[in-house]
């Protein structure tokens, strides 16, 4: 069984900063994708930043420029950094994470429980 459990999350003034964790615990031969969602109230779940095992990073339009996705793959972690937080990034962000737990099978899709993110003054 693999667990995705993220950290970090708070209330913060617009222009602040705040760093997220997830970490991925369980039975891991391979974790490939790594990357953050978040779902703001009444609205889709959409994606925030995306990391490959290789380093290549994607940003939502959005956060390009304010937030830095970055992965320890030694302790099979994710972090998302944070900066010049608004109002709207307000949203419950989750850790999303394709990880092989078997030789014989190939990756599965893994998300974490979520942890909300308030951007207010």
């Amino acid at each position: 069984q693999v667990q995705l459990v993220e950290s970090g999350g708070g209330l913060v003034q617009p222009g602040g900063s705040l760093r997220l964790s997830c970490a991925a615990s369980g039975i891991i031969v391979s974790v490939n994708a790594m990357g953050w969602h978040r779902q703001a109230p009444g609205k889709q779940r959409e994606l925030v930043a995306a990391s490959t095992s290789g380093g290549s990073a994607i940003y939502a339009d959005s956060v390009k420029g304010r937030f830095t996705i970055s992965r320890d793959n030694a302790k099979n972690m994710v972090y998302l950094q944070m900066n010049s937080l608004k109002p709207e990034d307000t949203a419950v962000y989750y850790c999303h994470a394709d990880i092989r737990s078997s030789y014989y099978q190939g990756s599965s899709s893994y998300w974490g429980q979520g942890t909300q993110v308030t951007v207010s003054s």
